[in-house]
């Protein structure tokens, strides 16, 4: 059995699996730590051989009197209830990739501490900017874009919600663009919802137009009215406190003009 230790925001879990193949991925896309005395957030045990091949991203969610059962074709999660402990079955990496943000986002929406967005968010001047879109807007053409500019996400950007502050840590659950695991937070300055253009220009928009245009771009598989209400309290949080705009770019890094 391999025992893996690593952090995600501010969480701290703990990894055991039979598996070399887990194993390496793990070493492969994330921070692993020295194991410590300190009690951890989540402790998950994951075993490979699971399912099918990756067929589409619907998720049947299940809820019986001791766990919660998240199941797709190439993973399956069983969650208890306290979100200390949980088993995951899975077909491959990608299957992998898909679970930990499946459990992640739950986790911390449960714990009302924040949210993963489907964006790339970039770092400015000291400050965090989030690119957000429907599937195609060009997120990862953004990110590759304000090079040389770190990134913190090019696909999932980890966003703690505060009342009197928003903050992003990097983010593990990446696409194609490798990040540098910075330990720190960011304070996030915007929000941009991007639409490609012929000229750039951008748009601020009203809150209740930015809440409903971030809703959809939350990761969440649940249907359940509670944990809808905590998304919805969450997100009006963050719109209270950072302006979201609609951003019209061209294909080039001229758009950085507008934001800088």
């Amino acid at each position: 059995m391999h025992n893996l230790h690593f952090t995600i925001g501010e969480h701290h879990f703990f990894i055991n699996t039979p598996s070399i193949k887990i194993k390496e991925f793990f070493s492969h896309n994330y921070l692993l730590q020295n194991p410590t005395n300190s009690t951890s957030d989540l402790s998950i045990y994951i075993e490979d051989g699971y399912g099918l091949p990756f067929i589409d991203y619907d998720v049947s969610v299940i809820k019986t009197h001791n766990e919660i059962i998240y199941k797709r074709a190439d993973y399956l999660i069983k969650l208890d209830y306290s979100y200390n402990n949980a088993y995951l079955f899975i077909h491959d990496e990608l299957a992998l990739k898909h679970a930990l943000m499946n459990l992640y986002s739950s986790y911390i929406v449960q714990q009302n501490w924040g949210l993963l967005i489907h964006s790339s968010c970039v770092i400015n001047n000291g400050l965090a900017h989030i690119f957000s879109g429907h599937s195609g807007a060009g997120k990862s053409t953004v990110a590759r874009l304000s090079s040389p500019r770190e990134l913190l996400a090019d696909e999932a950007t980890i966003v703690k919600i505060t009342s009197n502050d928003v903050v992003i840590f990097d983010s593990p659950f990446r696409s194609e663009l490798n990040g540098k695991c910075f330990p720190s937070p960011y304070k996030l300055e915007s929000i941009h919802l991007l639409n490609q253009s012929l000229s750039n220009s951008r748009e601020r928009l009203t809150r209740g137009n930015s809440l409903l245009h971030l809703m959809d771009k939350v990761f969440y598989w649940t249907g359940s009215s509670t944990e809808a209400r905590k998304i919805f309290k969450l997100l009006h949080s963050l719109v209270n406190q950072v302006p979201v705009y609609n951003l019209y770019f061209q294909k080039n890094n001229t758009f950085w003009e507008m934001i800088s």
